[in-house]
C-alpha cells in the first residue's frame, strides 16, 4: 500500500508546476505588448472601428467605439488609441459581445464572439473616422 501513495503524491506535484508555468508565459505576453511602442500597440490591439447608427449618434458626446482583440486591457486600448489617433483618453469601457447562434440550412452555427470598446476622448479631441468620404 506504501508504495501506491507514493504514486499519487508524485503525480499530484508536476500539475502545480506546469500552472505556475502557464500563468508565467500570461504574465510576460502582457507585459510585451505594453512595452511596445504606441504605435505598434495599435496595429495588435485594434481590429476595426465599430460603426452602427447608435455609435454613430454617440461620436456628438465624444464616444468612439472599436473592435478589439480578445486579450486586450483597458491600458492597451488606452495606449492604442493614444499613439493611432494623437488624443487624450478620458474613459474606456469593455464589453465582450458573445456568439450568436444562426442557421445554416438545417444545421445549426455560431457567429463569432468579439470585444469592443467604447472610449470616451477629452473635449476638444476629435477623431476623423470618415476621412476619405
Amino acid at each position: 500500500m506504501a508504495v501506491i501513495e507514493e504514486k499519487k503524491e508524485v503525480v499530484s506535484e508536476p500539475k502545480k508546476t506546469v500552472k505556475k508555468a502557464v500563468k508565467k508565459v500570461a504574465e510576460t505576453k502582457k507585459e510585451t505588448i505594453v512595452a511596445l511602442p504606441h504605435s505598434d500597440i495599435a496595429y495588435r490591439v485594434l481590429v476595426e472601428p465599430w460603426i452602427t447608427e447608435k455609435t454613430h449618434r454617440a461620436i456628438a458626446d465624444n464616444k468612439y467605439t472599436f473592435k478589439v482583440i480578445k486579450s486586450a486591457t483597458k491600458k492597451q486600448v488606452k495606449l492604442a488609441i493614444e499613439g493611432m489617433y494623437s488624443v487624450s483618453v478620458e474613459k474606456i469601457s469593455v464589453v465582450n459581445v458573445k456568439p450568436k447562434k444562426k442557421a445554416y440550412g438545417r444545421h445549426e452555427g455560431k457567429v463569432a464572439g468579439f470585444k469592443k470598446a467604447t472610449v470616451t476622448l477629452k473635449k476638444g479631441d476629435k477623431i476623423e473616422l470618415f476621412q476619405g468620404v
